[in-house]
């Protein structure tokens, strides 16, 4: 049962935060901080997930095969590489490493 409470409130949460972004009166979104702020936010909450999920283990700060993969990643980005060829250099500079011992 208490997980079903959990999943309403949270259903209900989510309801009124978009609820919440609704009202805000549009003058407050068309401030230019807002705009550059809304534009930079993604990319911010993106490269936190990629490094928590990169060098963390159970809390830990750890410095494995990921590491490596992202810093292929990284130069394939750099060099201008397609996307494909940026996630194809990331698992296989993944793998090989991981394959290596690392």
């Amino acid at each position: 049962m208490t997980i079903w409470i959990a999943i309403g409130a949270t259903a209900v949460g989510c309801y009124l935060v978009k609820l919440l972004g609704l009202l805000v009166p549009a003058a407050a979104l068309e401030r230019p901080l807002v705009q550059r702020l809304s534009a930079l936010l993604p990319v911010a909450l993106l490269a936190a997930l990629t490094a928590q999920q990169t060098f963390s283990d159970q809390g830990a700060l750890v410095l494995d095969a990921r590491g490596a993969g992202l810093a292929a990643a990284a130069l394939a980005l750099v060099l201008r590489a397609p996307f494909l060829v940026v996630v194809g250099a990331a698992v296989v500079v993944t793998a090989g490493v991981r394959a290596l011992g690392g």
